[in-house]
């Protein structure tokens, strides 16, 4: 309880600063993976707080570390967000935000910005103390809206390649530790068809009209997915569309349609394509003219830096006896916050990587729901942003 109590004590003589630090960087646009400039402001805090090592890493992601002991123990946030959509949706500057009721209302808010002050500030108040002996702790502020896990990815294979023994992931968790979330992979049915005048229809090969078929099994298909006790039941979404054709007076030679497929546990990404596939008639599958594919990302980030990858995500849990889950779980009975059993994300986060595809035990910890991400509601209380500080400053005490 010592350390409990002095961790308060500097969290409260910090809570303004806290605070301040939220309100400016949401303040910060850093849509369409553009973090160079949040990124900066983000490190201008680490060097007031005397990390030992703060830069981007070549992907553009922020890097502040302490300590060099031979745990590693990372806490990510990703400092990306979504776009704000239709401007005139918002009753506020979605930037400058607003606060009311002690919530305050920002793009970023809850997704995922209302992390990063609690675990900035906490890691500083964890070495002051000396609740970090034995330990190389990093933030990690980095980019994920567009494609889960690269940043993570570059972490540990690229720069500063380090493996962590521990991860916490800042996404939403309404205070409360969570443990894992479902998987998803990207799919695009492709259909191709044959151009021709609008008013000679009958010349021409409708690509949108081959789709419907598929559109229409895919709507009725979620009842045959697979279901799980902790994950849940997989999830399928046509997501997009798009048409190519010559004009609005033409029959379209092409059309896509993209597919958010959800996995939960005993569910198999290369099933799951074939699934989509056996939806095409089998008419097409002769003719070769409906095909189905994986997404790939290779968009370069902002400083140029390509991470090729299939958008191939996979399902994780942490086991719930596992000492990082119990750690957290402690963590939070310390500090006052209820008892609960660790709970999952509905949304996918970094984690599809770190234990995902690495292995590396994970757990989510923060402010906000992951109800209000994305939306024109996008909020956090900022109690709980300042509360936060204390979960971060003493879990690694109680690894």
């Amino acid at each position: 309880m010592e350390h409990i109590a002095k961790i308060r004590q500097k969290m409260q003589q910090q809570q303004d600063d806290i605070i301040q630090f939220l309100r400016d960087i949401c303040a910060i646009p850093s849509m369409e993976s553009q973090i160079g400039p949040v990124g900066e402001r983000v490190q201008a805090e680490l060097r007031k707080l005397g990390y030992d090592e703060v830069r981007f890493d070549k992907m553009g992601n922020t890097i502040g570390r302490i300590g060099d002991g031979p745990k590693v123990l990372v806490y990510d946030s990703h400092i990306d967000t979504v776009g704000i959509g239709d401007p005139a949706e918002w009753d506020w500057d979605p930037f400058e935000g607003k606060v009311e009721d002690g919530v305050l209302y920002a793009r970023g808010a809850s997704d995922e910005k209302g992390s990063t002050p609690g675990m900035v500030y906490g890691l500083a108040i964890a070495r002051d103390l000396g609740l970090l002996e034995g330990y190389t702790v990093y933030y990690f502020g980095n980019m994920e809206e567009w494609c889960d896990g690269i940043a993570p990815n570059t972490f540990v294979e690229v720069d500063p390649k380090v493996r962590p023994d521990f991860v916490v992931i800042g996404e939403p968790t309404k205070m409360q530790v969570y443990r894992g979330h479902k998987g998803r992979v990207e799919m695009q049915v492709v259909a191709r068809g044959k151009s021709a005048h609008a008013a000679s229809n009958e010349l021409g090969d409708n690509a949108i009209y081959k789709l419907l078929p598929i559109l229409e099994r895919i709507r009725d298909l979620e009842p045959e997915l697979g279901d799980d006790p902790f994950l849940g039941h997989g999830k399928i979404t046509v997501s997009d569309m798009h048409v190519a054709t010559p004009s609005i007076n033409a029959v379209p030679n092409a059309a896509t349609i993209f597919i958010d497929r959800r996995l939960t546990f005993g569910e198999d990404y290369t099933a799951e394509v074939e699934r989509i596939r056996n939806l095409i008639p089998a008419e097409n599958r002769a003719r070769g003219d409906i095909t189905v594919e994986v997404l790939h990302y290779d968009e370069p980030s902002y400083t140029g830096f390509v991470f090729p990858v299939h958008k191939i995500f996979p399902a994780w849990a942490l086991e719930a006896s596992h000492p990082l889950v119990q750690a957290g779980l402690e963590t939070c009975r310390r500090i006052g916050l209820p008892e609960h059993a660790p709970g999952k994300w509905d949304f996918s986060t970094n984690g599809i990587y770190w234990m995902g595809k690495a292995g590396i035990p994970s757990i989510g910890f923060a402010p906000g729901d992951e109800k209000t991400a994305h939306t024109v509601l996008d909020s956090v209380s900022l109690e709980d942003v300042v509360k936060s500080t204390e979960f971060y400053a003493l879990l690694p005490a109680l690894l």
